[in-house]
Protein backbone atom coordinates (compact mmCIF):
# COMPACT_ATOMS: atom_id res chain seq x y z
CA UNK A 1 0.00 0.00 0.00
CA UNK A 2 2.95 2.44 0.73
CA UNK A 3 3.89 1.97 -2.79
CA UNK A 4 0.57 3.12 -4.12
CA UNK A 5 0.25 6.49 -1.65
CA UNK A 6 3.77 7.68 -2.86
CA UNK A 7 2.36 7.21 -6.40
CA UNK A 8 -0.42 9.56 -5.10
CA UNK A 9 1.78 11.89 -3.63
CA UNK A 10 4.27 12.51 -6.45
CA UNK A 11 0.57 13.35 -8.33
CA UNK A 12 -0.03 15.91 -5.61
CA UNK A 13 3.54 17.19 -5.98
CA UNK A 14 3.35 17.50 -9.09
CA UNK A 15 -0.56 19.44 -9.90
CA UNK A 16 0.52 22.90 -8.65
CA UNK A 17 3.25 22.96 -11.73
CA UNK A 18 0.26 21.11 -14.28
CA UNK A 19 -1.70 23.91 -13.69
CA UNK A 20 0.73 26.69 -14.14
CA UNK A 21 2.33 25.57 -17.15
CA UNK A 22 -1.24 24.17 -19.13
CA UNK A 23 -0.98 26.51 -22.37
CA UNK A 24 2.53 27.52 -22.14
CA UNK A 25 5.10 26.50 -24.51
CA UNK A 26 8.54 25.13 -22.91
CA UNK A 27 11.13 25.07 -25.72
CA UNK A 28 14.00 21.73 -25.46
CA UNK A 29 17.92 21.50 -26.79
CA UNK A 30 17.95 17.57 -26.99
CA UNK A 31 21.12 16.26 -27.76
CA UNK A 32 23.94 14.55 -25.94
CA UNK A 33 24.01 10.76 -24.04
CA UNK A 34 20.00 11.15 -24.20
CA UNK A 35 20.14 10.64 -28.18
CA UNK A 36 21.91 7.93 -28.31
CA UNK A 37 21.32 5.46 -25.45
CA UNK A 38 18.10 3.43 -26.29
CA UNK A 39 16.60 3.53 -22.93
CA UNK A 40 17.42 6.97 -22.65
CA UNK A 41 15.23 8.07 -26.03
CA UNK A 42 12.30 5.98 -25.30
CA UNK A 43 12.70 7.86 -21.65
CA UNK A 44 12.57 11.67 -23.43
CA UNK A 45 9.97 10.34 -25.98
CA UNK A 46 7.57 9.48 -23.21
CA UNK A 47 8.33 12.82 -21.12
CA UNK A 48 7.72 15.11 -24.25
CA UNK A 49 4.43 13.52 -25.32
CA UNK A 50 3.34 13.74 -21.50
CA UNK A 51 3.82 17.44 -21.60
CA UNK A 52 1.84 17.59 -24.45
CA UNK A 53 -0.78 15.31 -23.20
CA UNK A 54 -0.96 18.31 -20.23
CA UNK A 55 -1.90 20.72 -23.13
CA UNK A 56 1.99 22.08 -22.42
CA UNK A 57 2.98 23.23 -25.82
CA UNK A 58 6.89 21.74 -26.85
CA UNK A 59 9.07 22.48 -29.22
CA UNK A 60 12.37 20.24 -29.45
CA UNK A 61 15.47 21.40 -31.22
CA UNK A 62 18.00 19.00 -31.86
CA UNK A 63 21.72 18.46 -32.51
CA UNK A 64 23.82 15.92 -34.10
CA UNK A 65 27.53 16.45 -34.03
CA UNK A 66 28.72 12.87 -33.36
CA UNK A 67 26.74 11.53 -36.36
CA UNK A 68 28.10 14.68 -38.40
CA UNK A 69 31.35 13.47 -37.29
CA UNK A 70 31.07 9.86 -38.32
CA UNK A 71 29.23 10.65 -41.92
CA UNK A 72 32.10 13.57 -42.50
CA UNK A 73 34.67 11.03 -42.10
CA UNK A 74 32.67 8.23 -43.97
CA UNK A 75 33.42 10.68 -46.86
CA UNK A 76 36.86 11.16 -46.06
CA UNK A 77 36.36 14.69 -45.35
CA UNK A 78 38.68 16.00 -42.46
CA UNK A 79 37.00 18.68 -40.22
CA UNK A 80 38.94 22.00 -38.63
CA UNK A 81 37.79 23.85 -35.96
CA UNK A 82 38.34 27.84 -34.73
CA UNK A 83 37.30 28.10 -31.28
CA UNK A 84 35.38 24.66 -31.28
CA UNK A 85 33.37 26.14 -34.42
CA UNK A 86 33.63 23.70 -37.18
CA UNK A 87 34.95 25.44 -40.57
CA UNK A 88 32.09 24.39 -42.35
CA UNK A 89 33.02 24.81 -46.51
CA UNK A 90 30.35 23.93 -49.19
CA UNK A 91 31.13 19.88 -49.16
CA UNK A 92 31.04 20.31 -45.57
CA UNK A 93 27.94 22.01 -45.09
CA UNK A 94 26.04 19.63 -47.50
CA UNK A 95 27.17 16.79 -45.55
CA UNK A 96 26.16 18.58 -42.63
CA UNK A 97 22.17 19.51 -44.22
CA UNK A 98 22.05 15.93 -45.65
CA UNK A 99 22.47 14.21 -41.68
CA UNK A 100 20.92 16.98 -39.27
CA UNK A 101 17.61 17.31 -41.73
CA UNK A 102 17.69 14.24 -43.84
CA UNK A 103 19.05 11.69 -40.68
CA UNK A 104 18.46 12.70 -37.60
CA UNK A 105 15.76 14.92 -37.33
CA UNK A 106 13.81 11.85 -38.89
CA UNK A 107 14.73 9.32 -36.48
CA UNK A 108 13.67 11.56 -33.94
CA UNK A 109 10.37 12.44 -35.25
CA UNK A 110 10.23 8.52 -35.97
CA UNK A 111 11.10 7.90 -32.20
CA UNK A 112 8.18 9.91 -31.19
CA UNK A 113 5.56 8.83 -33.32
CA UNK A 114 6.69 5.38 -32.70
CA UNK A 115 5.64 5.93 -29.05
CA UNK A 116 2.45 7.99 -29.90
CA UNK A 117 3.16 11.37 -30.59
CA UNK A 118 2.64 13.84 -33.35
CA UNK A 119 5.66 14.72 -34.20
CA UNK A 120 6.69 17.05 -37.50
CA UNK A 121 10.23 17.80 -38.82
CA UNK A 122 11.39 20.90 -39.64
CA UNK A 123 14.21 22.99 -40.71
CA UNK A 124 14.80 26.59 -40.87
CA UNK A 125 14.26 26.53 -44.69
CA UNK A 126 10.35 25.31 -43.99
CA UNK A 127 8.60 28.60 -43.85
CA UNK A 128 11.64 30.94 -43.91
CA UNK A 129 11.31 29.50 -39.91
CA UNK A 130 15.45 30.53 -39.54
CA UNK A 131 16.06 33.64 -40.90
CA UNK A 132 20.08 33.77 -40.72
CA UNK A 133 23.55 35.41 -41.33
CA UNK A 134 26.97 34.55 -41.84
CA UNK A 135 28.33 34.32 -38.01
CA UNK A 136 32.14 35.44 -38.31
CA UNK A 137 34.72 33.97 -35.51
CA UNK A 138 36.38 36.48 -33.36
CA UNK A 139 40.29 35.70 -33.07
CA UNK A 140 42.81 37.27 -30.92
CA UNK A 141 45.71 37.49 -32.22
CA UNK A 142 49.49 37.76 -30.89
CA UNK A 143 49.56 41.34 -31.05
CA UNK A 144 46.66 41.85 -29.27
CA UNK A 145 44.49 42.87 -32.25
CA UNK A 146 40.73 40.79 -32.67
CA UNK A 147 40.22 39.66 -36.20
CA UNK A 148 37.35 38.05 -37.69
CA UNK A 149 37.76 35.05 -39.24
CA UNK A 150 35.11 33.53 -41.92
CA UNK A 151 34.50 29.76 -41.00
CA UNK A 152 32.09 29.23 -43.86
CA UNK A 153 28.26 28.53 -43.93
CA UNK A 154 28.33 29.04 -39.99
CA UNK A 155 25.29 30.94 -39.09
CA UNK A 156 23.51 33.17 -36.44
CA UNK A 157 19.99 33.30 -36.24
CA UNK A 158 18.54 37.15 -37.77
CA UNK A 159 14.71 36.40 -36.87
CA UNK A 160 12.53 33.57 -36.25
CA UNK A 161 9.65 33.28 -38.16
CA UNK A 162 7.31 31.61 -35.77
CA UNK A 163 3.79 31.23 -37.83
CA UNK A 164 4.51 27.80 -38.84
CA UNK A 165 5.49 26.60 -35.35
CA UNK A 166 2.54 28.12 -34.03
CA UNK A 167 -0.21 26.46 -36.39
CA UNK A 168 1.54 22.74 -35.88
CA UNK A 169 0.97 23.61 -32.03
CA UNK A 170 -2.16 24.23 -32.74
CA UNK A 171 -2.85 21.42 -34.37
CA UNK A 172 -1.70 18.95 -31.99
CA UNK A 173 1.51 18.62 -33.65
CA UNK A 174 5.49 18.52 -31.91
CA UNK A 175 7.57 20.86 -34.03
CA UNK A 176 11.07 19.07 -34.04
CA UNK A 177 13.79 21.28 -35.57
CA UNK A 178 17.31 20.86 -36.73
CA UNK A 179 19.55 23.42 -36.70
CA UNK A 180 19.85 24.42 -40.58
CA UNK A 181 19.18 28.00 -40.99
CA UNK A 182 18.39 29.85 -44.31
CA UNK A 183 20.14 33.41 -45.71
CA UNK A 184 18.69 35.84 -47.78
CA UNK A 185 20.25 34.26 -50.62
CA UNK A 186 18.21 30.69 -50.20
CA UNK A 187 21.98 29.53 -48.68
CA UNK A 188 21.82 26.87 -45.81
CA UNK A 189 23.67 27.60 -42.76
CA UNK A 190 25.01 25.29 -39.74
CA UNK A 191 24.10 26.96 -36.34
CA UNK A 192 24.77 25.83 -32.98
CA UNK A 193 21.59 24.05 -31.54
CA UNK A 194 22.11 25.64 -28.37
CA UNK A 195 21.28 29.06 -29.50
CA UNK A 196 18.71 27.66 -31.85
CA UNK A 197 16.93 26.50 -28.86
CA UNK A 198 17.18 29.88 -27.10
CA UNK A 199 16.23 32.21 -30.12
CA UNK A 200 13.26 29.91 -30.75
CA UNK A 201 12.24 30.10 -27.33
CA UNK A 202 12.61 33.67 -27.34
CA UNK A 203 10.50 34.75 -30.15
CA UNK A 204 7.57 32.28 -28.77
CA UNK A 205 8.39 33.68 -25.47
CA UNK A 206 8.31 30.91 -24.16
CA UNK A 207 7.53 29.78 -20.34
CA UNK A 208 10.94 27.52 -20.30
CA UNK A 209 14.21 27.10 -22.24
CA UNK A 210 15.58 23.16 -21.27
CA UNK A 211 18.68 22.52 -22.31
CA UNK A 212 19.66 18.70 -21.88
CA UNK A 213 23.37 17.85 -21.88
CA UNK A 214 25.86 15.24 -20.18
CA UNK A 215 26.51 16.97 -16.83
CA UNK A 216 24.27 17.12 -14.01
CA UNK A 217 24.08 21.20 -14.27
CA UNK A 218 26.02 24.03 -13.50
CA UNK A 219 28.34 22.74 -11.06
CA UNK A 220 30.42 25.51 -8.56
CA UNK A 221 34.09 25.68 -8.10
CA UNK A 222 33.95 22.60 -6.20
CA UNK A 223 31.88 20.74 -8.74
CA UNK A 224 28.94 20.59 -6.92
CA UNK A 225 25.79 21.40 -8.51
CA UNK A 226 24.03 24.55 -8.08
CA UNK A 227 20.49 23.99 -7.82
CA UNK A 228 19.35 27.86 -8.73
CA UNK A 229 21.12 30.87 -10.34
CA UNK A 230 20.51 34.28 -11.53
CA UNK A 231 22.61 35.65 -14.86
CA UNK A 232 24.44 38.13 -12.31
CA UNK A 233 25.70 35.08 -10.23
CA UNK A 234 26.76 33.34 -13.32
CA UNK A 235 28.61 36.26 -14.78
CA UNK A 236 30.73 35.74 -11.48
CA UNK A 237 31.59 32.50 -11.97
CA UNK A 238 32.47 32.89 -15.39
CA UNK A 239 34.92 35.68 -14.50
CA UNK A 240 35.90 33.29 -11.32
CA UNK A 241 36.67 30.49 -13.81
CA UNK A 242 33.95 28.33 -11.96
CA UNK A 243 32.07 27.78 -14.91
CA UNK A 244 34.55 26.96 -18.25
CA UNK A 245 34.90 25.41 -21.45
CA UNK A 246 31.45 23.83 -22.76
CA UNK A 247 29.48 25.24 -20.59
CA UNK A 248 30.08 29.25 -20.98
CA UNK A 249 28.44 29.08 -24.50
CA UNK A 250 25.22 27.38 -22.58
CA UNK A 251 24.88 29.26 -19.81
CA UNK A 252 25.20 32.48 -22.31
CA UNK A 253 22.78 30.98 -24.30
CA UNK A 254 20.43 31.01 -21.17
CA UNK A 255 21.69 34.65 -20.52
CA UNK A 256 20.55 35.61 -23.84
CA UNK A 257 16.48 33.94 -23.89
CA UNK A 258 16.12 35.59 -20.52
CA UNK A 259 17.07 38.77 -21.83
CA UNK A 260 14.85 38.30 -24.49
CA UNK A 261 11.82 37.14 -22.28
CA UNK A 262 11.91 33.53 -21.63
CA UNK A 263 10.61 33.12 -18.00
CA UNK A 264 13.38 30.58 -16.98
CA UNK A 265 15.78 28.40 -18.28
CA UNK A 266 16.96 24.85 -16.81
CA UNK A 267 20.40 23.18 -17.89
CA UNK A 268 19.45 19.51 -16.62
CA UNK A 269 21.33 15.99 -17.05
CA UNK A 270 19.89 14.44 -20.21
CA UNK A 271 21.71 11.11 -18.94
CA UNK A 272 19.10 10.76 -16.08
CA UNK A 273 15.74 9.35 -16.92
CA UNK A 274 12.67 11.68 -17.15
CA UNK A 275 15.00 14.23 -16.74
CA UNK A 276 12.57 16.64 -18.06
CA UNK A 277 9.60 15.60 -15.82
CA UNK A 278 11.88 15.30 -12.24
CA UNK A 279 13.13 19.03 -13.25
CA UNK A 280 9.91 20.38 -14.26
CA UNK A 281 7.42 18.58 -11.94
CA UNK A 282 9.10 17.77 -8.55
CA UNK A 283 9.87 20.76 -6.11
CA UNK A 284 13.38 20.07 -5.15
CA UNK A 285 14.40 19.18 -9.35
CA UNK A 286 17.65 17.54 -10.96
CA UNK A 287 19.34 20.14 -12.47
CA UNK A 288 20.40 23.86 -12.17
CA UNK A 289 17.69 26.65 -13.30
CA UNK A 290 18.32 29.58 -14.18
CA UNK A 291 16.72 32.97 -14.12
CA UNK A 292 16.71 37.06 -14.72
Amino acid sequence: MKHLIDKANTLMEALPYIRRFSGRTFVIKYGGHAMSDERLKESFALDVIMLKSLGINTVIVHGGGPQINETLKRYGIVSEFVRGMRVTDSETMSVVEMVLVGQVNKEVVGFLNQHGGKAVGLCGKDGNLLLSKKLLQEITMDNGNVEQIDIGYVGDVIKVNTDLIKTLEQGGYLPVLAPVGVGIEGESYNINADVVAGRVAAALNAEKLILLTDTPGVLDANKKLIPAICVSEMHRLIEEEAITGGMIPKVACCADALRDGVKKAHIIDGRVEHAVLLEIFTDVGIGTEIVK
